[in-house]
C-alpha cells in the first residue's frame, strides 16, 4: 500500500516473486555460488571492486552480497534503496537489516514500483516471462514464478 501496489495483480506479482526468489517466504541471504566465488576464492569475491555494483573497499563484495526477497546486491543499490526508503545511509552501515523482513518487503514493493510499468503491460498481456523478466533480468524460477501467480488467481477468482 505504501508505493500504491496494492491491488491483486501486484499483489499476485510480489508473492510469486517472494517464492521464486526464496522458496521460504523469507527473506534470505545469498549463497556462496560459481556466480559470486571464484574457485578456491574468498567468499563473494567475484563482486569485490566490482564498479556495476558499486563496490570500492575490500570486502564490500561479502558485506553487500545479496539480501532480502530479491537478492539487493552490491554497495550502490544498498545506498539507494536505503535513500529511497527514507532511511539515509542505514543500509549501507548495517546492510544485514535488508533481511528484516519489513524491510525487506518494503524493498521489493519499491523495486515493483519503479517496474511498474513494464511489469503491468506484461501481465495485461499474460506474459509472465515478462513480468518476471522485470525482476531477475531473466527467467531464472519463471516456472515457480507462473505456478504461484496461476495459483492465485484462481484462489482470487481472477483466473
Amino acid at each position: 500500500a505504501e508505493f500504491g501496489l496494492a491491488d491483486d495483480q501486484m499483489a499476485l506479482m510480489a508473492i510469486a516473486t517472494i517464492r521464486a526468489e526464496t522458496a521460504t517466504f523469507e527473506p534470505i541471504s545469498e549463497y556462496v555460488s560459481k556466480y559470486n566465488t571464484a574457485p578456491n576464492g574468498a567468499e563473494f569475491g567475484l563482486y569485490e571492486f566490482r564498479q556495476s555494483l558499486g563496490n570500492i573497499e575490500s570486502g564490500d563484495g561479502a558485506r553487500f552480497k545479496g539480501r532480502g526477497f530479491i537478492q539487493l546486491t552490491g554497495r550502490y543499490n544498498y545506498r539507494e534503496y536505503s535513500r529511497k526508503l527514507g532511511l539515509g545511509e542505514e543500509l549501507v552501515h548495517n546492510p544485514e537489516r535488508a533481511n528484516e523482513p519489513q524491510t525487506a518487503a518494503r524493498i521489493l514493493a519499491c523495486f515493483l514500483k519503479e517496474k511498474e510499468a513494464v511489469i503491468r503491460d506484461a501481465l495485461g498481456r499474460q506474459n509472465l516471462a515478462k513480468a518476471r523478466g522485470a525482476v531477475n533480468g531473466g527467467s531464472h524460477g519463471l516456472e515457480i514464478f507462473s505456478d504461484t501467480f496461476r495459483q492465485g488467481e484462481m484462489v482470487l477468482g481472477l483466473a
